[in-house]
């Protein structure tokens, strides 16, 4: 009976978890830039008294690889990334990936993100452009030129957010290990004057919100049950 309500616990705690990622992809079905995070759960066997128990993992996030949908917008400090690359950013706590291609130009010419973070180029240096030249335009390798000058090139880049990862921001990833830049990949590039929407598919998540509500709930019914049975079973064996 107690080992019931082990395991039931265990249930509960993998099914929050859940709960808070559907809900956090929810949020951000709108987000320029977001992957979705799922949870993978495992078995946790433990033998006891010759009797084998599987327990439910507390579970590890990870990020959606699916590319989200691209929206033309027109605005020329608009970037999509095509393929499985990420653009660079300086944070004050380090390097950034995001696909979140909403750019703009400073006064001094910098290229930052609306929140005003650096964009990098493909050696981890902040891209500098000329402000009295407009607007540059990119080519599909992400290359910039601002009239017939090559200035600069966006910077994009491979990493592996692994288990657990670390958001920053909304739609921004902390890289665990250093991203490697891509280069001379044709499966990789860049379309200006585009964004790339969230990849959530709010329907599809919904769904998934009802139905681990609805597991929760059962969980707790039965965790509910057992303290049930546990009171009777005292007040039973104590009225002998």
């Amino acid at each position: 009976m107690q080992d019931g309500l082990y395991v039931a616990l265990s249930s509960q705690i993998a099914l929050e978890k859940r709960l808070n990622t559907i809900a956090d992809n929810v949020a951000n079905a709108s987000t320029i830039g977001f992957r979705a995070t799922g949870v993978k759960f495992e078995d946790v066997v433990s033998s006891l008294n010759d009797q084998a128990l599987s327990f439910v993992s507390s579970g590890d996030t990870y990020i959606s690889d699916t590319n989200g949908p691209l929206r033309e917008t027109g605005n020329p400090f608009d970037f999509a990334i095509k393929g499985d690359a990420w653009f660079g950013i300086e944070t004050p706590g380090g390097t950034v990936m995001t696909r979140d291609g909403r750019f703009t130009l400073t006064e001094n010419g910098e290229l930052v993100t609306i929140e005003g973070y650096p964009v990098l180029d493909a050696g981890g240096a902040p891209i500098q452009l000329d402000p009295r030249n407009g607007p540059p335009r990119a080519g599909a390798d992400g290359s910039l030129r601002q009239g017939d000058n090559l200035v600069g090139a966006l910077g994009l880049y491979s990493f592996d957010p692994g288990p657990n990862f670390v958001r920053f921001g909304n739609s921004g990833i902390v890289p665990a290990s250093e991203p490697e830049p891509v280069v001379d990949r044709i499966d990789a590039g860049v379309s200006q004057g585009f964004l790339e929407e969230s990849n959530v598919n709010p329907v599809l998540e919904i769904t998934r919100l009802i139905m681990v509500q609805r597991a929760f709930e059962n969980g707790a019914a039965m965790i509910r049950d057992t303290e049930s049975s546990f009171d009777e079973a005292i007040k039973t064996l104590g009225s002998r």
